[in-house]
């Protein structure tokens, strides 16, 4: 059976430079391919929140044999292999049919296991192998896609005791050793050892052919070795404390039957994510994530040049705000550079994606600070939550009405012909693109805005001071 294999994107519309194809590390699970896949060249030094880091005097700052062999004896007993049998298997026999393996560890005393949510997709029967041989059937009890993290729940087998990790109370710093353990290829309790490579990146995860595709943020590179079979189980410092869920590789390289292998790039789910969202699975079934309702890009300088943006600005670029979404309601327009969220600078989509996701909910108010043409303006937006993702494709573009057309058009102009008197609009179409021209009746002058329905960027402007 073919592995599943993922390539990843920053952010449902973050444009970036390198295209590059991603695979989720599960053999046997069945091949999904998520295109395009876009990751940033570098980690981003800067943070809009304080996190806080790993530091050498909290444990270990070298990987001894004694020390590894340690680690390896200890965490093991709360690392298991999971076999997995889909849906879609004809024979009624359970030894036949289409079977999976990943990985996953024990979360607490009560049975909870932590996988990702790939590795149980389409799950019919569920069972959980132990390092010492023994085995468990598992019940799925929640599952959440857009984190990939999936909780599922098991009696231990008599006369075992299920040890759960410990879980690190913060990031690791780059540089700092990992140890990835779970069973790559099938071959259980494996143990490999690398470094942070890199913090901060940010993924699109979901099955493709849907809209509404999300991205994780703050996610772990390493170069520790992650192959399909390693999926669901955790990334570890050397204090044997979890620091991250092992999801996914960068590879360009296949074996024989289409599976990824490793090339020195892996990911995990940071476990700052996994203490958000577990918790929530867990004791309600779901986690529900915060929405702003726009799509943007991070201000690069190709996308500086194309958008004709002065040097160096740092922000986000507003491509659309989603019409009767929060950030619309609060006034936020397309075109709009975002440089503040809260009184934190921002200089990346990963910088809001991360804010959002780690500490807000629905139902707050967040402070946007945006840069419109020469002016500094802030508007408080009340988040809603996410929409689920849906099959069938990506959404419809959304078309901004003649009003936002006309808003758009006197943030323009306001400074030239002062007072407006009238104003009207009517739509049309310029160079096959469909257009809001704008009136705008002053004192004395009169101004025609041609004004892109999709976007809202303005395209041009005439004055005309005839009246």
């Amino acid at each position: 059976m073919q592995p599943k294999t993922v390539s990843l994107r920053t952010f449902v519309i973050v444009v970036g430079i390198l295209t590059v194809a991603f695979v989720i590390g599960l053999a046997g699970i069945g091949r999904i391919e998520i295109t395009p896949a876009t990751v940033d060249a570098t980690t981003p030094q800067y943070r809009p929140q304080e996190f806080t880091y790993i530091t050498q005097e909290e444990g270990p700052d070298h990987p001894d044999q004694a020390l590894l062999s340690s680690i390896y004896e200890g965490a093991t007993q709360s690392v298991v292999s999971i076999q997995v049998r889909r849906s879609g298997s004809r024979s009624q026999d359970p030894t036949q049919g289409m079977w999976g393996q990943g990985s996953g560890w024990v979360w607490d005393e009560e049975g909870h296991i932590v996988t990702n949510s790939h590795v149980i997709e389409d799950a019919v029967d569920i069972f959980v192998s132990f390092s010492n041989g023994r085995w468990a059937e598992a019940e799925l009890v929640a599952d959440d896609s857009q984190s990939d993290l999936a909780v599922l729940k098991v009696e231990a087998p008599e006369g075992m005791v299920l040890l759960p990790l410990e879980r690190a109370p913060a990031l690791p710093k780059v540089g700092h050793y990992t140890i990835a353990l779970g069973s790559p290829f099938g071959l259980d309790n494996s143990m490999t050892l690398g470094i942070v490579s890199a913090l901060g990146r940010s993924m699109r995860v979901g099955a493709p052919g849907l809209s509404g595709r999300y991205s994780l943020p703050e996610v772990i590179q390493t170069d520790a070795a992650i192959n399909p079979g390693n999926s669901g189980g955790p990334l570890l410092d050397l204090s044997g404390r979890v620091v991250g869920i092992n999801f996914a590789i960068r590879t360009d390289e296949r074996t024989p039957f289409g599976t990824g292998v490793n090339s020195g790039v892996g990911f995990a789910i940071p476990i700052l994510v996994a203490e958000r969202v577990i918790p929530a699975l867990i004791e309600d079934g779901e986690f529900v994530y915060p929405f702003l309702g726009i799509s943007g890009r991070t201000i690069s300088a190709p996308v500086a040049r194309e958008a004709d943006l002065n040097p160096n600005v740092l922000g986000v670029l507003v491509g659309q705000v989603l019409r009767g979404g929060p950030s619309a309601e609060a006034g936020l327009r397309n075109g709009d550079i975002i440089v503040r969220i809260d009184g934190a600078e921002v200089r990346s989509f990963e910088d809001v994606i991360s804010y959002l996701v780690m500490q807000k909910s629905p139902g707050e108010v967040v402070e946007i600070e945006v840069l419109r043409g020469r002016r500094s303006r802030t508007f408080e937006v009340e988040l809603d939550a996410r929409p689920p993702v849906q099959a069938g494709g990506e959404a419809a573009p959304q078309v901004i009405s003649s009003g936002e057309a006309i808003g758009i058009a006197v943030d323009e102009v306001s400074d030239e012909i002062g007072r407006i008197r009238r104003s009207s609009a009517r739509s049309g179409i310029r160079g096959g693109m469909r257009v809001w021209i704008v009136t705008l009746v002053g004192e004395e002058e009169t101004a025609t805005v041609l004004v892109d329905a999709l976007s809202g960027e303005v395209l041009s402007l005439e004055v005309d001071s005839g009246n």
